[in-house]
């Protein structure tokens, strides 16, 4: 298993290049969040032409619409969403600068070429701890489609958010080569 790697956001091309498919990342700092219609919309807005209500330059979107908090917490709960949903519009943000996407599950092939051409990286966050992944954001706030509700775009400040690299910019997948890392180990029983 990989040593834990703590990133700060907004992340560089250096930062990115050093990633690798299964290493554990701890990430601090800004991350946008934002689901299926808010990154429609998103999209929506560069076809027309028109600037981006989120600088994405170095960021890394995270795809969650989180509940409401409850009384004197900052947020509800808020795990990642399904990614391969997103993959229609990610070439778009990465084109903007976007260096990172956190969700859960896999990406299609074409959205894995995209990570290697415009240097971005796929982590994923584990399904079904959505109530302690949100004690690690210390502010949320919604910067862009209120109107959306839990799909609106916000901004949140995180501490020591756990991911796990999933695709990196060398075009290796975690979810194609943990299952065969686990085969070989119980093949050598």
């Amino acid at each position: 298993m990989s040593e834990l790697i703590r990133l700060q956001t907004p992340l560089t091309e250096e930062d990115v290049r050093r990633l690798h498919a299964g290493d554990r990342v701890l990430i601090s700092g800004p991350l946008i969040g934002a689901r299926d219609a808010a990154h429609r919309r998103l999209v929506e807005t560069l076809k027309r032409g028109e600037p981006l209500p989120v600088d994405l330059r170095g960021q890394v979107v995270y795809y969650t619409g989180p509940s409401p908090a409850r009384e004197g917490q900052v947020i509800g709960a808020a795990g990642p969403t399904t990614s391969i949903r997103i993959d229609a519009y990610s070439e778009y943000l990465m084109q903007q600068g976007m260096r990172g996407m956190i969700g859960k599950g896999n990406r299609g092939p074409q959205c894995i070429e995209w990570v290697q051409k415009y240097g971005c990286v796929y982590f994923a966050a584990i399904g079904g701890l959505g109530a302690l992944l949100s004690q690690r954001i210390r502010v949320a706030k919604v910067v862009a489609y209120e109107d959306l509700g839990t799909e609106a775009v916000r901004l949140y400040e995180v501490e020591d958010f756990p991911v796990v690299v999933i695709n990196d910019v060398y075009g290796r997948d975690f979810y194609r080569e943990a299952p065969q890392q686990w085969r070989s180990l119980a093949a050598a029983r």
